[in-house]
């Protein structure tokens, strides 16, 4: 694996590669980093060249501290420099999860001529997602962490007692069963630990103001739900092969995230792992790499599982 940094749309984007061949992009959610896909990077550099950023506010990369930084428009923009950087004119792969899977759908709608195929790690269409938001109880009720995470204190709770907060929601699980080690739990506090990453990730959350209806007292502090983050429908549907793995264990995203997603997504083949949680990736990752190169090369395209 190699480290490079990247400039693209005025700031500058850390970057691990692996491998040569055709362009293979993975998008990191929050509150990860490049190191999310390294099981990924180890895989598919086989026969791919695998490029993991720390998308902008993260890690290594560029965090600008202006809220506007942080909206849609720009971090696809971050998408597309970093693509052309590596594409060489070719249609490329994109895999994403979580916030990079919201960013990686809004690319393929607005840039399908880049795409070879898409594939989404439990991570909603953003259709979909605003109507769970504003009427489905159960998933507003699962949302109600994005509230928190918009918050004035939102730093001070995160970081307290060396990430432990953190920690415990994200790796808990993963560690206690080894599917991550202590080692892997240093490189986490040591990427939140970086001047302004703990901001710059939570930004995404302020800024798109993504989450379930604030109470009056919260909406005034932190601006309404929902604003920044709408979408046209019509011009939501993706218009190349998508494959959407989707841990049913998630306790921030309800299955109902999948409900209609066809109706969105034509060409769309979905892959169910009942076990698995948000965290899916961590947890099965030879299960994962298996969907992903299935789908890359061909097989058991559109259907659901």
């Amino acid at each position: 694996m190699n480290a490079t940094y990247v400039a693209v749309n005025g700031i500058r984007l850390h970057c691990v590669t692996a491998g040569s061949g055709p362009l293979m992009l993975c998008l990191h959610g929050f509150p990860e980093f490049w190191y999310e896909w390294k099981e990924q990077l180890r895989e598919f550099s086989k026969d791919h060249l695998v490029v993991a950023p720390d998308l902008r506010g993260y890690n290594l990369s560029d965090k600008p501290t202006s809220l506007d930084a942080y909206r849609i428009p720009a971090l696809l923009e971050d998408i597309r420099g970093v693509a052309d950087h590596f594409r060489e004119g070719k249609k490329l792969i994109l895999v994403a999860h979580d916030w990079g899977g919201a960013l990686a759908w809004g690319f393929a709608m607005m840039h399908p001529e880049y795409l070879e195929k898409l594939i989404i790690i439990n991570a909603p269409h953003p259709v979909i997602f605003q109507k769970l938001l504003a009427s489905d109880s159960d998933q507003q009720q699962a949302s109600q962490y994005m509230l928190l995470l918009r918050s004035p204190s939102a730093e001070e709770q995160l970081s307290a007692g060396n990430y432990a907060f953190l920690v415990q929601i994200v790796l808990g699980e993963l560690l206690s069963s080894g599917k991550l080690t202590e080692a892997d739990k240093e490189e986490y506090i040591k990427a939140w630990s970086q001047p302004g990453a703990l901001t710059g990730g939570l930004n995404y959350y302020r800024a798109n103001q993504v989450g379930p209806p604030a109470p009056p007292e919260m909406g005034k502090e932190m601006g309404a739900s929902g604003g920044k983050f709408q979408l046209d429908p019509s011009m939501a549907v993706v218009r190349v092969p998508t494959l959407v793995i989707w841990g049913e264990k998630d306790i921030a995203l309800t299955v109902k995230n999948l409900d209609g997603l066809e109706k969105l997504v034509p060409q769309l083949t979905v892959k169910r792992v009942p076990d698995g949680s948000h965290w899916v990736i961590h947890e099965k990752p030879t299960e994962v790499n298996a969907y992903i190169r299935a789908f890359r090369e061909g097989l058991g395209d559109c259907g659901v599982d």
